[in-house]
């Protein structure tokens, strides 16, 4: 009797429609956005970038931070409609945005951020030390008597704390937030070398660049030598790249053309910004996978 409600139940299966199965990636989870919710089709005609409205030197609601600039003179390259999608840089950032398709690319992200699909880097940025000329200070490396006489403001728990601690000038430091204060400015380190709070600034290039170029006093801006030879956490100098949303291959290398086609006038920008920056390199696997060496 059981055999028969058996056969009876394989012949019904074996009748239904035939159906099609989904592949699905692990990291699906992560890139479709909010669960049930509706999603934007992107336009052809549309160059939708995911941004920061108030995180200056790189971007703003009203289009005066340097990538802000990027994204104009690409979307004018690729004749297509420039609009944003804004949200503040910090947890939850691209799945609010480029992951819940809102938008479509990121100016700027590290060429092996593995969340995205990255373009072959424009250009590489790294930690810098900053202080006021006016002081006198000679720093060169970690080994440079003056940190030691030195209050150093840095960002805690950045990549520099590594070499911070190795050498042993922990003690000189003074922390702030990795992720600031939104009622205060992406400046607020520099501001402080400025009036005197902190001896030296130990910062992301961008920001230090550009917040020194700002404050009316003549600053000493000096490249943080590289330390993933001595440990690859404190790794300093990364490369970076346009990114989109993950096996978007189409997308990924219709803006790489266009970045490639367009780097002197994007590194003109950076100037123009007095943003520090070096030639892409790859001197470790973070520094990009083989199809960004090609």
């Amino acid at each position: 009797m059981a055999k028969k409600r058996l056969i009876t139940f394989l012949i019904a299966l074996m009748s239904l429609p035939l159906v099609t199965i989904k592949t699905v990636y692990a990291d699906d989870i992560y890139s479709d956005g909010k669960v049930g919710e509706a999603r934007r089709v992107p336009k052809d005609n549309e160059f939708k970038v995911c941004a920061d409205s108030n995180n200056l030197p790189y971007s703003n609601d009203k289009g005066e931070g340097f990538e802000n600039k990027i994204a104009e003179l690409l979307a004018k390259e690729m004749g297509k409609e420039l609009s944003y999608q804004f949200w503040f840089d910090r947890f939850g950032f691209l799945r609010n945005t480029l992951n819940a398709y809102r938008c479509d690319y990121l100016i700027g992200t590290t060429t092996t951020y593995d969340a995205v699909y990255t373009t072959k880097p424009y250009y590489r940025a790294g930690y810098v030390w900053v202080y006021r000329k006016d002081r006198g200070l000679n720093i060169k490396d970690w080994k440079s008597e003056d940190l030691r006489k030195s209050v150093i403001g840095i960002k805690d728990k950045s990549p520099v704390t590594v070499a911070l601690d190795d050498n042993d000038l922990m003690g000189n430091a003074k922390p702030y937030r990795i992720q600031r204060d939104l009622h205060a400015s992406p400046g607020e380190l520099i501001d402080d070398v400025v009036s005197g709070e902190v001896d030296i600034a130990v910062e992301w290039g961008p920001l230090a660049g550009y917040y020194a170029k700002q404050s009316g006093v003549e600053m000493m801006i000096v490249p943080i030598p590289e330390y993933e030879q001595v440990k690859q956490t404190g790794k300093t100098l990364w490369n970076i790249s346009v990114g989109v949303r993950k096996r978007d291959v189409e997308r990924r290398d219709e803006i790489e053309a266009v970045v490639m086609k367009n780097r002197d006038k994007i590194l003109k920008i950076l100037d123009d910004y007095g943003i520090p920056y070096l030639e892409p390199e790859f001197s470790s696997n973070l520094d990009g996978y083989k199809r960004h060496k090609q």
